[in-house]
């Protein structure tokens, strides 16, 4: 979608949002630092819920759902109906409770069409198998650029931000938009770019299109580390904000000057403590590998590939 036109449809999808005001629930993962969204209409009491996630000790291998259970009791109490599990990206530092979410509360499990560039990019990093399909099948809905959706009776679009990952994919509902790891909180600046398939300039021109919405805009994001200085953890801003006062990219912040701060900021950064783990089951939809024989699902650990 030209920016143009992206223009014009955030608009209408704005104005139809002031109508009828999106209400947004966070659920925050202090252990990964991932803030998840339950988004719904309150007229019609139908929701999406964004960027889940699916508790994981890398020392013992073991999984839980508490954080997704706190999700499915809000969801529960308020009375609401899942339309949408909605990822914005393969995350690389947590693993998704989708499927667990899908089958508590149903709805439908939607990603960027782009995953497939990156099933196909860690496919051949995990050496995954012949059974492991890079056509995006383990997902429901692969939004394209530009595609219409909705909540309830409150209008979205999905904008595909490569940059982080070549799949991002951000969620313009109403007046909300949820755009995962593009944008930190603007005290603390931008995703990382240097994952396989990650690229810099298009980081810099996805959220100079994010920043091409409305003012306004309420944006959520996917996670926060707290910037020095501040003693919270907090998730939403706007598009306003953002243009005003992002260290990183802030009106005025020309391509390249972003392009080596980030090249250069990356150079000095750690991998997240699970991204081997998150990927394998990412790329999956969310679900763990097959058992083996024997019954137990195994998770792979590359040496020296990365």
């Amino acid at each position: 979608m030209e920016d143009a036109n992206l223009a014009a449809a955030a608009e209408q999808i704005l104005r139809a949002g002031g109508q009828q005001h999106l209400v947004v629930k966070s659920f925050f993962d202090e252990p990964t630092f991932t803030a998840s969204h339950v988004a719904y209409d309150p007229a019609t009491k139908r929701a999406a819920i964004v960027d889940s996630v699916l508790n994981f000790d890398a020392a013992s291998g073991r999984t839980s759902t508490h954080s997704a259970d706190a999700i499915v009791e809000f969801v529960s109490a308020e009375g609401l109906g899942v339309d949408w599990l909605l990822e914005t990206h393969a995350h690389a530092d947590h693993l998704s409770a989708a499927p667990y979410l899908q089958q508590k509360l149903g709805g439908k499990l939607a990603i960027g069409r782009e995953i497939t560039t990156v099933q196909r990019l860690f496919g051949g990093v995990f050496n995954f198998g012949t059974e492991f399909a890079r056509d995006g099948s383990q997902f429901d809905r692969l939004f394209d650029d530009g595609d219409r959706f909705s909540v309830g009776d409150i209008p979205a679009i999905a904008l595909h931000v490569p940059g982080h990952t070549p799949a991002d994919i951000a969620y313009v509902i109403g007046d909300a938009a949820f755009i995962g790891d593009t944008l930190f909180m603007p005290d603390y600046g931008t995703a990382r770019a240097d994952f396989p398939g990650g690229d810099a300039h298009q980081l810099y021109r996805s959220i100079r299109r994010l920043l091409s919405l409305p003012e306004k805009t309420r944006l959520f994001l996917c996670h926060d580390y707290k910037a020095p200085n501040r003693n919270v953890f907090v998730w939403e801003t706007t598009v306003g904000a953002q243009k005003k006062s992002n260290v990183h990219v802030h009106d005025g912040v020309a391509e390249e000057a972003f392009v080596a701060m980030r090249q250069s900021r990356d150079a000095t950064l750690d991998l997240p403590d699970l991204i081997l783990p998150s990927v394998q089951v990412n790329v999956r939809g969310g679900r763990l590998p097959p058992a083996e024989d024997n019954g137990v699902r195994y998770l792979k650990l590359p040496i020296n590939a990365f």
